[in-house]
């Protein structure tokens, strides 16, 4: 038999500690690890698929995507002056990420992310022949931005800066004032910004997360109804930015996807409805009551610091006292709970665990109960 030699681009990039995290898991087990809402898809959409199913044909779109769709996802960034050709409809905001950075990394680039962050990004990058360098959101400030140490990690090879709010893994949102610092630093530098918003619909903060789009030209912004609408298996999401950025994309994904699932696409017009719109935001405030149950639970039950997040649903509990992250939640799971070291996300989380919300009141608090189970033989 021929031996397997990896070609270099897959070289040390292997399965994520959560896989292995969940590979690991117990039967029974609660997990508090998931990264997707528990919620149904709102009824409107479900009905919309129904209908799709039995009343229509379902062949290819085009490799862009359905232009009523894409004309939908266009009125939401005012930087694409209602542009459709600056969209591509594509298998979730996974593709939409590989896409961006796939197109815009050469070998030998620099890319700067986020510490913590999505635990995607340095893997698309090595995968891309870019160099992966980042900057630090400091556990010393709840992981919030940091403006000094951003345009420190910047060099004049930077070619592409990645950003997220709400982020994965924190919950932390970028401000506008952040916002502010980022791109008018970037100008100076001349480098594309990838904005990854697919949280950007679950806040918890006044105001909806701004997008930096509106302030820097040369962004790119991925997003989707993944998190939003509660339909991650559905794979919707989309890839906006410069046209020809978009075009170059496009062929990309045209040999990789060819497009988007069709039922998905005409299902999800009906997420610019009003009955959506109000199902978005009964999702908003679940999540808000479950958020403040879960940290109340961690203040009166394990007594540790759990970073407040504005948006997403995760928080970041402390448990360095306990030891290194990835060796709690080892430990965690043989209490039949399963949570994601922040080893995972970068450097800066480590000691932490990412500890999501995406469960109901009595589960939440049956898994606080294990992990105090748990950490008290520590």
């Amino acid at each position: 038999m021929t031996s397997f030699v990896r070609p270099k681009r897959l070289q040390g990039v292997e399965k994520s500690i959560i896989r292995q995290i969940f590979d690991k898991a117990l039967p029974g087990s609660i997990n508090l690890g998931l990264g997707e809402p528990d919620l149904l898809t709102p009824e409107i959409i479900r009905r919309a698929a129904l209908r799709v199913i039995a009343e229509e044909q379902h062949g290819y779109t085009s490799h862009a995507g359905l232009l009523s769709l894409r004309e939908k996802i266009a009125s939401e960034y005012p930087y694409l002056k209602d542009n459709p050709e600056r969209v591509i409809v594509t298998a979730g905001s996974q593709e939409a990420l590989y896409l961006a950075l796939m197109t815009l990394v050469d070998e030998g680039d620099e890319v700067l992310l986020p510490n913590p962050g999505f635990v995607a990004y340095p893997a698309i990058v090595r995968m891309a022949g870019g160099k992966a360098n980042f900057y630090c959101l400091p556990e010393t400030m709840d992981f919030g931005f940091d403006a000094d140490e951003f345009r420190r990690a910047l060099t004049p090879q930077t070619k592409v800066v990645v950003c997220i709010s709400p982020s994965n893994p924190t919950g932390r949102t970028l401000s506008k004032d952040d916002l502010v610092a980022i791109t008018d630093t970037l100008r100076d530098h001349n480098a594309y910004l990838i904005s990854d918003e697919i949280y950007r619909e679950l806040y918890y903060t006044p105001e909806r997360p701004d997008s930096p789009s509106s302030l820097y030209e040369s962004t790119i912004v991925i997003g989707g109804l993944s998190k939003s609408m509660s339909m991650t298996g559905w794979r919707l999401g989309w890839m906006c930015g410069p046209e020809e950025i978009i075009a170059a994309a496009l062929v990309l994904h045209g040999y990789v996807t060819t497009c988007a699932s069709t039922v998905s696409q005409k299902a999800a017009l009906s997420a610019w409805t009003e009955e959506a719109a109000s199902a978005r935001i009964g999702f908003r405030e679940t999540f808000r009551l479950r958020r403040e149950h879960l940290l109340r639970l961690i203040d009166g039950e394990l007594g540790l610091r759990a970073v407040v997040p504005d948006g997403a649903f995760y928080t970041m509990l402390d448990v360095r006292k306990f030891g290194r992250s990835t060796e709690v939640a080892e430990a965690l799971l043989k209490e039949r709970v399963i949570t994601v070291p922040g080893a995972a996300f970068g450097s800066e989380s480590e000691g932490f665990l990412r500890v999501s919300f995406c469960a109901g009141p009595d589960v939440l608090t049956e898994g606080v109960r294990r992990i105090k189970s748990a950490l008290s033989r520590f």
